[in-house]
């Protein structure tokens, strides 16, 4: 089955995150040919769902990202991150 593509329109936007986070999703965007917004607009549209939006391959390249930039973040985190002055 074949699906059909759909027309979105885009906004710019402006948006803060924490630098080495930034990084990792960087390094897998690059991977995987495509820009930061859509790579973004992947992991929202799955998370929406409640389904995972990388698989193990890409999860252990994720963990290698993690360890070269020293982001050692994790969910738990999510709350609690408070900006440096």
């Amino acid at each position: 089955m074949t699906k059909t593509p759909k027309k979105i329109e885009r906004a710019q936007t402006g948006v803060r995150i924490e630098k080495r986070v930034l990084k990792v999703l960087k390094a897998v965007a690059a991977r995987n040919e495509m820009g930061l917004g859509d790579l973004i607009e992947g992991i929202v549209l799955h998370s929406f769902e409640g389904k995972p939006p990388f698989g193990a391959d890409t999860l252990d390249f994720i963990s290698q990202m993690k360890a070269a930039y020293d982001l050692d973040l994790t969910a738990e985190d999510s709350h609690l991150l408070t900006e440096e002055d």
